[in-house]
C-alpha cells in the first residue's frame, strides 16, 4: 500500500475576490505540502498580494475556502484566529520596519506584543536571529533609518523567523534591491527556511528570486492559476503565458496597457 498523500499545510479551494467590478482572484485552487516551498508568480495587480491578505484575514473572500492544516480558516474570529496567524511569520514588501523603534525591538515586537514575552528574554531572541542573518549585535541598537536597503531587508527576515513559524510568507522579498543583495537575500531564505523546516509561500516577479528559493513554482494571470509545477519543469512548461513572462517578452499573449502618445 501507498503512504496517503500529506494532508496540506495550506489550500486554496476555489477561492474568489472582487472589488465592485473587478474579478481579482477568480476560482483560485493551490496547495502547499508541508515544508514546501511554493512561489507564485504573476505580473502586478494579477491578485498574488490579495491571496496572503485572504489567508491571514485582511480581506475575506467572496467565495471559496482557505485551509491550514486542513481547517478553514475563512471568517475566524477572536482566540481562534489569533492561535491561526501565531502559525505564520511574514517577509512584507519593502521590509515595512518600524521607524520609531530599534533594530532589536523590530525583531523582537511579535514576541513582546503578539506573545507578551519579557523584553530581556525577546531581546536575546532578536540578537540570535540577527544573527542568522549576518547582522552583528552592534547593529540591534541602530535605527531602521541607519541601515541600508539589504541591511533593512535582512532585519525583516530576522524579525519574519523570529517566532519560528510554521509558515512564512515573502512578499516581493527582493524588490528594490541590487543584484548581488538580492541573491543573499535568496540564499538567506533558502537557509533559514530550512533550518526551521517551515513551509514557505512567496510571491514575485522576479523569476532569479523565484528558480532560488522554489520548490514549485505557481503563475497567476486573470485571478486563475494557469500553471503549477517543479522548479525544473517552469522552462518546458509548455504553457505560452509562462513563456513570455519567465523571458519577460513584450510581444505574447500577456498583453500590456500601454497608453501611447
Amino acid at each position: 500500500m501507498t503512504d496517503p498523500a500529506p494532508v496540506p499545510k495550506l489550500a486554496f479551494r476555489g477561492v474568489k475576490k472582487h472589488f465592485g467590478r473587478k474579478v481579482v482572484l477568480d476560482g483560485i485552487d493551490l496547495s502547499v505540502d508541508p515544508g514546501q516551498s511554493l512561489v507564485v508568480i504573476g505580473g502586478s495587480g494579477t491578485g498574488k498580494s490579495v491571496m496572503l491578505k485572504c489567508v491571514l484575514g485582511i480581506l475575506r473572500p467572496d467565495a471559496g475556502a482557505i485551509c491550514v492544516d486542513g481547517q478553514n480558516v475563512v471568517g475566524l474570529r477572536g482566540r481562534a484566529r489569533d492561535e491561526m496567524l501565531g502559525k505564520f511569520g511574514m517577509l512584507f514588501q519593502g521590509s515595512a520596519l518600524f521607524d520609531s523603534l530599534s533594530v532589536w525591538q523590530n525583531v523582537a515586537f511579535g514576541l513582546i506584543q503578539g506573545r507578551k514575552m519579557p523584553r530581556s528574554e525577546a531581546q536575546d531572541i532578536a540578537m540570535e536571529n540577527l544573527g542568522r542573518v549576518g547582522l552583528g549585535p552592534d547593529v540591534g541598537n541602530l535605527y531602521p533609518a541607519e541601515l541600508s536597503g539589504g541591511m533593512q531587508k535582512r532585519v525583516a527576515l530576522a524579525r519574519a523567523i523570529a517566532a519560528k513559524p510554521e509558515i512564512i510568507f515573502f512578499d516581493e522579498p527582493t524588490t528594490g534591491l541590487d543584484p548581488i543583495m538580492a541573491d543573499v537575500i535568496n540564499e538567506l531564505i533558502v537557509e533559514c527556511v530550512k533550518d526551521l523546516g517551515a513551509t514557505a509561500l512567496s510571491i514575485t516577479h522576479d523569476m532569479a528570486s523565484a528558480r532560488k528559493i522554489a520548490d514549485r513554482i505557481a503563475m497567476i494571470y486573470k485571478g486563475r492559476i494557469i500553471w503549477s509545477g517543479s522548479r525544473a519543469e517552469i522552462d518546458d512548461s509548455g504553457n505560452p503565458y509562462v513563456d513570455q513572462f519567465i523571458h519577460g517578452r513584450a510581444e505574447g499573449p500577456i498583453k500590456m496597457d500601454v497608453l501611447k502618445p
